[in-house]
């Protein structure tokens, strides 16, 4: 599946112990990108709130299509977009903005 960079997508998150869980996550790359290469870069969207890494941005499931409040947590991976099942949501332009400015404070890039 092609998806669009702040989409929120569905697919197997991998842990760097081994495994994954099938999880939503943030679409950072563009579709010119993502169609081109085969793969599309992501972030993780967790309901963890128990510890916390540099750039977390809550999000508000109201606005999002996901079932409960969770932050987009900048632990950032590639995957084949053969493994990306569904597309959950667009992320509202507001929430674009807080994880542009975390990801500009803990990266120093900004996405597109």
């Amino acid at each position: 599946m092609i998806c669009d960079a702040w989409d929120i997508a569905v697919g197997p998150f991998p842990f760097t112990g081994g495994g994954s869980k099938r999880r939503p996550a943030l679409v950072l790359s563009g579709a010119s990108f993502n169609r081109s290469s085969g793969h599309t870069t992501l972030a993780m969207i967790t309901t963890a709130r128990q510890s916390s890494w540099p750039g977390d941005t809550a999000l508000a499931s109201a606005s999002t299509g996901l079932t409960k409040d969770c932050l987009v947590r900048l632990k950032l991976f590639t995957l084949d977009n053969r493994f990306i099942a569904r597309m959950v949501s667009k992320l509202p332009p507001k929430d674009r903005q807080k994880v542009r400015a975390s990801m500009e404070q803990a990266l120093g890039v900004s996405p597109a």
